[in-house]
């Protein structure tokens, strides 16, 4: 950079008032503000019409849960336990190679119960106990259904709504037309977990949660299960906060003579994260600091909550993040990929998550902020209704399907107790009101007041939107 070129701009002082970057917070005030959408760093216009919901918390289940444990109950199958699955009813659905060379595909039921619940008479496996008490709150729907059969572009299409990386996820998209009413913490939290019995299964990517082509500052932010709860948040020994401000000032200085010779906004974007930081630093803490909550709450949601980087204390510090004005909250429980191990596996999985799932749904009520917050649980795609690797009465597997599978939303402006879609006697195929995985996409935006026809970014010439050109809005899904 040739610095010459400034050497008739006065003092300091000068250059700094006349490019109008500012130091420090002075900067991020100018990208970011303090109130409104567009201070608040969304986009002007938005939301294109009053919000059913302020915040959505994702509690993803990576792996492809079976929809007909858990949410699908299909007595027929028992009937015809070990049957070929009747070629009509498979049609020219993909198998996996997983299944191809086994030959029989042969119809699997379900050994685990199912019992209607609450005054709306939802259908949940004894498996979800907890989810069973919170049925009247929840509007499951049965007929999800996507393009993709294996697990890393079925995410990818669930998480950014492509099957190619490289696009923004969800919650950088709302970051990006919404922007963050809480200064002092992003917009857009991230936290993983897996199951607390066995091994993982398949990682998670960090660009599930990134910001694809839109500016990095849209990104997620990672909230870990340790004592440094965020990486590189911390100064190192030595440094004062005083010494961190003065550093950041000058940051920001160079930051600015860049960005005016340049243009490039992921120089804002820098500004924009540095300053975010140095508030993190005070904010994070507090945020995972559970030390004053009461007795009640961790008989609510469970003594799990006490491990860090549990599912169960995830869905504690979800609340915590809703409560202080995080827009996007993703949760992601890995382990779901089950295929032969299935009956020991699932036990672990829904002990895992089942308590801690409905009681965030509870406090979230209790707190009054279910009615603006909207919750969604559930996996890339569900599982086939013939066995992997031979049909058994109680030890069993199932294959990846995305033709069908099912998951549960509350609060935000949904209709609560009902049930939306149906499958065939099979669990196979759809047989009414379907539901894409862009439909999904649509109507999440809705609620938070975004007609997703019209938040686009433009990159390499075209417009982009979450939803590509595809969805809908499910309105029979809304209250």
């Amino acid at each position: 950079m040739d610095c010459h070129r400034y050497q008739n701009w006065g003092t300091r002082r000068d250059f700094l008032s006349r490019t109008g970057l500012g130091l420090g917070a002075a900067a991020l005030s100018q990208l970011m503000g303090s109130s409104g959408a567009l201070a608040a760093g969304g986009l002007p216009g938005l939301p294109h019409f009053a919000p059913k919901a302020k915040r959505v918390i994702y509690l993803f289940q990576s792996g492809g849960p079976p929809h007909l444990e858990l949410f699908d109950p299909k007595p027929l199958l028992s009937e015809r336990f070990d049957e070929e699955l009747p070629a009509s009813v498979r049609g020219n659905q993909r198998i996996t190679g997983m299944v191809s060379a086994q030959g029989k595909l042969a119809l699997q039921p379900s050994k685990y119960l199912f019992q209607r619940c609450g005054q709306s008479g939802q259908w949940l496996s004894d498996l979800l106990p907890h989810t069973q008490k919170i049925a009247d709150e929840l509007c499951v729907v049965r007929s999800m259904h996507t393009d993709a059969i294996n697990h890393d572009p079925a995410i990818t299409l669930l998480q950014t709504g492509s099957q190619q990386p490289g696009r923004p996820s969800i919650g950088a998209w709302l970051d990006y037309g919404l922007g963050s009413v809480n200064e002092n913490l992003p917009s857009y939290m991230v936290m993983c977990s897996v199951p607390s019995k066995g091994p993982p299964d398949q990682g998670l990517l960090s660009r599930l949660w990134g910001s694809g082509f839109l500016p990095s500052r849209h990104q997620g932010v990672q909230l870990r299960g340790t004592s440094d709860p965020v990486l590189y948040l911390n100064d190192a020994p030595g440094i004062s906060r005083e010494r961190r401000r003065l550093m950041l000032d000058g940051l920001a200085e160079l930051n600015g003579i860049q960005h005016e010779a340049s243009g490039d906004p992921e120089v804002e974007a820098r500004i924009a994260q540095y300053e975010m930081a140095f508030r993190m630093q005070a904010s994070v803490p507090d945020l995972a600091d559970l030390s004053k909550e009461p007795q009640e709450t961790w008989d609510l949601y469970g003594e799990a909550a006490r491990q860090p980087g549990s599912f169960a204390r995830h869905c504690l510090l979800a609340r915590r993040m809703a409560e202080r004005g995080v827009g996007f909250i993703q949760l992601y429980h890995r382990g779901w990929d089950v295929h032969g191990g299935l009956t020991d596996r699932l036990p672990v999985l829904c002990g895992d998550v089942d308590q801690p799932a409905a009681a965030l749904v509870t406090d979230l009520k209790r707190r009054g902020l279910l009615d603006d917050t909207l919750v969604i649980f559930g996996g890339e795609f569900g599982r086939t209704c013939y066995a992997q690797g031979g049909a058994n009465r109680e030890k069993y597997g199932r294959d990846h399907h995305g033709r069908c599978f099912s998951l549960w939303m509350a609060g935000g402006g949904i209709k609560p107790g009902t049930s939306h879609g149906q499958t065939d006697d099979f669990g196979f195929n759809i047989v009414q009101d379907p539901v894409h995985v862009h439909d999904l996409h649509a109507t999440l935006l809705h609620q938070l007041g975004i007609n997703h026809e019209r938040l686009t970014y433009r990159f390499q010439g075209r417009q982009f939107r979450l939803t590509d050109v595809h969805g809908k809005v499910v309105k029979a899904l809304l209250s």
